[in-house]
C-alpha cells in the first residue's frame, strides 16, 4: 500500500491541532475543503485527467452530503458521468512516497512471460522505496453541486459540522487492557483519520492526561459506563461522544461494543469484523449518518422562511461585522439583513432555508451567540442570544 508523504504529515497535523483544541474545551469545527480534492494520476493524459475529474466528483459529493447513499442516486451518478461540467479549476502537484516491497514492480519471467516474485536484490536495495506521486488538485463549482443537489431533494451539509469526542479501549488475546493513545496505536489513529479525510467529520480525541486517567478509568471505557464516561468528555465540550471497546481474539477476529450520545440520547450497538478497518469504520458511518441526516438541509429556496435574531452585546462595528460575517456562513441562511439597532442590541432578519429549529440547533453547535430566554419574545419568530466573542 502506498502512503503519501502529504497525507501522513496532514494527518499527524490535525490530530495534533484537534488535542491542543481539546484542552482549551471543543465544539463544532468547521470543516475547510468540502468542494475540493486531490486525485493521483499515472499521467497529465485526457483520459486521465477525466477519469481523475470523475473520482474527484464522488468523493466531493460524499463529503457535502455525508451520506455514501446518495451516490447511487440517478441525478448524481449522470452527474459524475459529466464530471468536467462541474470542475471551476484545476492544478498540478507531485508527491515523493514510500512504496513497500509488495508494490515494487515484479519482473517478468522470461518462460511464461508472467509476472513473478520480488527480485530480493531490488527489494533489499529499495527499503525504503522511493518514488515521484503526480496528482491533481480538483475544485468543482459549490453553486453548480447546490443546485445540483436541490434539483434531486438531496440536503447538503454545511461545513460548521458538529465535533465527535473519540474514547477507544482495547484489549489483547492476554486480556491487557489499555486506551486509545497515537503513540501506541498509530494504525488505529490512521484508519480514523483516513475516514476524517473521507467525509468530513470533525474527530477530537482525548488528551489521555492525569485528569482525564482519574475521572475515566480503562474499566469504566472498557464496561460503557455512560454517566462515567459523560462526565469524562464534559471538559471538551463536543457535541457528540462515541466510545468503544475492542477485544482482539486469539483467533484474529475483532469483537466490541460501540456507544454513541447525541442530543441527550444514548445509543449502544455491537461491533464485529475480522478486518481492522472495517471494525473501525462500521461505526464511524453509522454516526456520520446519522449526523448528516440531522443537520443537513436540500438548499432549496423556494422554502424560504424568515426569522428576526435579537443579540446582546454588539459594542462596536468589529463586533457587528463579526456577527453578520458568522451568521451569513451559516449553510442554512440565505440572506441577512439589518432590523433594528438600539445601543448595544442588534436585530437581523434572517431569510432560512429550513425552520428557526435548525437554525437554532446549528448556532448551538457553536458559543459564539449564547442563548437568552425570555418570555415576551416568541421563539417561533425570534431568536435572542448574547455575543461572546
Amino acid at each position: 500500500m502506498t502512503y503519501p508523504k502529504h497525507k501522513r504529515v496532514c494527518a499527524l497535523l490535525i490530530i495534533s491541532l484537534l488535542l491542543g483544541l481539546a484542552e482549551f474545551g471543543s465544539y463544532a469545527l468547521q470543516v475547510n475543503g468540502l468542494y475540493e480534492q486531490r486525485v493521483a494520476i499515472a499521467n497529465e493524459s485526457d483520459t486521465e485527467r477525466d477519469r481523475a475529474f470523475r473520482e474527484a466528483l464522488e468523493a466531493v459529493l460524499l463529503k457535502i452530503t455525508g451520506e455514501r447513499r446518495w451516490l447511487e442516486h440517478p441525478v448524481l451518478q449522470q452527474a459524475v458521468r459529466n464530471a468536467q461540467s462541474y470542475v471551476e479549476g484545476i492544478s498540478y502537484a507531485s508527491e515523493t512516497v514510500e512504496v513497500i516491497a509488495d508494490e515494487l514492480p515484479r519482473p517478468a519471467d522470461p518462460e511464461t512471460d508472467q509476472a513473478g516474485q520480488v527480485d530480493p536484490e531490488l527489494a533489499a536495495s529499495s527499503l525504503p522505496a522511493l518514488r515521484e506521486q503526480r496528482y491533481i488538485d480538483v475544485n468543482f463549482a459549490a453553486s453548480l453541486l447546490d443546485e445540483l443537489l436541490a434539483s434531486a431533494n438531496i440536503p447538503v451539509w454545511d461545513s460548521n459540522r458538529p465535533s465527535v469526542l473519540v474514547w477507544l479501549a482495547l484489549q489483547n488475546a492476554e486480556g491487557e487492557r489499555s486506551m486509545l493513545t497515537a503513540d501506541s496505536n498509530p494504525r488505529i489513529i490512521a484508519i480514523i483519520q483516513d475516514f476524517v479525510t473521507e467525509r468530513g467529520l470533525p474527530i477530537i480525541f482525548p488528551v489521555l492526561d492525569f485528569e482525564d486517567r482519574r475521572a475515566l478509568s480503562e474499566e469504566a471505557l472498557w464496561t460503557q459506563d455512560e454517566a462515567v464516561i459523560s462526565v469524562a468528555s464534559s471538559r471538551y465540550g463536543a457535541d457528540s461522544v462515541l466510545s468503544g471497546r475492542l477485544l482482539f481474539t486469539a483467533s484474529g477476529e475483532l469483537v466490541g461494543l460501540w456507544q454513541f450520545i447525541f442530543q441527550g440520547q444514548v445509543e449502544v450497538f455491537d461491533g464485529y469484523d475480522e478486518e481492522l478497518a472495517g471494525y473501525l469504520n462500521a461505526p464511524l458511518d453509522r454516526i456520520t449518518n446519522q449526523l448528516a441526516s440531522y443537520f443537513a438541509i436540500v438548499p432549496e429556496t423556494s422554502s424560504q422562511q424568515v426569522v428576526r435574531l435579537r443579540v446582546e452585546g454588539i459594542k462596536d462595528l468589529s463586533a457587528y461585522s463579526a456577527l453578520v460575517s458568522y451568521v451569513s456562513s451559516l449553510g442554512l441562511v440565505q440572506s441577512v439583513s439589518m432590523a433594528a439597532l438600539d445601543g448595544e442590541r442588534l436585530e437581523l432578519q434572517l431569510g432560512l432555508l429550513g425552520d428557526p429549529q435548525q437554525l437554532f440547533e446549528l448556532i448551538a453547535l457553536d458559543r459564539d451567540l449564547l442563548p437568552i430566554t425570555s418570555s415576551q419574545l416568541d421563539p417561533r419568530t425570534v431568536l435572542h442570544y448574547r455575543w461572546t466573542r
